[in-house]
């Protein structure tokens, strides 16, 4: 696991990555946990599954207590998502974003809040955060969410990746070129298609992004967020493999 690292900060806003999971701590890749907080109230972004939140919350704790955590967000239903959510929500009062309806357990529905398949807002204080589309890549329902004060897009399981070693001093790729080895077969398999890709390229140019944040790996800005971007828009992936006679 990771010591948290401040993303962006300035007056009453704060984007922070929580906490970079250990492998063995979801028997699988190691994934991203962030929190964006405006004048103490904060938005839980992909709040991980069992054993990411005796980490998670020990760090969100530094910032803030649960009763300020007025929002979480999910990107889509997998269990590496949604799988904790039941304890988050015993804890808090937060309001539940996400697209599917989650099958975990959960009672009381009454706090999730659908997102339209063209998108939304969510006002967080001073901040409109902004939920863009992203269907059909990994997930039919997959969004995004766009802080404009950050210019942080997060992304899920766009442009996810393994982190090499444990070293997390950077979290940020260095090349593409050579990051480029660690999503192909993800991202080649896991994409439905190149038109989704393009589609989604098409949804987020008009927004000034500085850095993409995915839910697993590495994330990106310059030249390697360029590079990252130009090589999905020609990607052949999912059903684009299919040979239909």
């Amino acid at each position: 696991m990771t010591n948290d690292k401040v993303l962006y900060s300035n007056n009453d806003h704060l984007l922070v990555i929580l906490n970079i999971s250990e492998p063995g701590e979801e028997n699988g890749i190691p994934s991203n946990q962030y929190l964006i907080l405006n004048k103490v109230k904060g938005i839980l972004m992909y709040p991980g599954g069992f054993g990411v939140m005796p980490q998670v919350l020990h760090q969100l704790m530094k910032y803030l207590e649960p009763k300020d955590l007025v929002g979480i967000v999910l990107s889509h239903q997998d269990p590496d998502i949604v799988g904790r959510l039941s304890s988050w929500m015993e804890m808090t009062e937060a309001k539940i974003w996400l697209r599917f309806l989650p099958h975990y357990d959960i009672k009381d529905m009454h706090r999730f809040v659908g997102i339209a398949d063209d998108g939304d807002d969510l006002v967080l204080n001073d901040v409109t955060l902004k939920f863009l589309p992203a269907h059909f890549l990994h997930s039919p329902g997959q969004l995004n969410v766009y802080d404009p004060l950050s210019k942080i897009m997060f992304t899920s399981d766009i442009g996810a990746a393994e982190y090499q070693g444990d070293d997390f001093s950077n979290i940020f790729v260095d090349d593409f070129s050579k990051h480029q080895n660690l999503i192909e077969c993800f991202h080649r398999r896991y994409m439905s298609l190149n038109r989704a890709l393009r589609y989604w390229l098409k949804t987020i140019k008009p927004y000034e992004i500085d850095i993409i944040a995915p839910q697993y790996g590495y994330l990106y800005k310059g030249e390697a967020k360029a590079g990252f971007l130009r090589w999905l828009e020609t990607l052949k992936c999912g059903s684009d493999f299919l040979n239909i006679d």
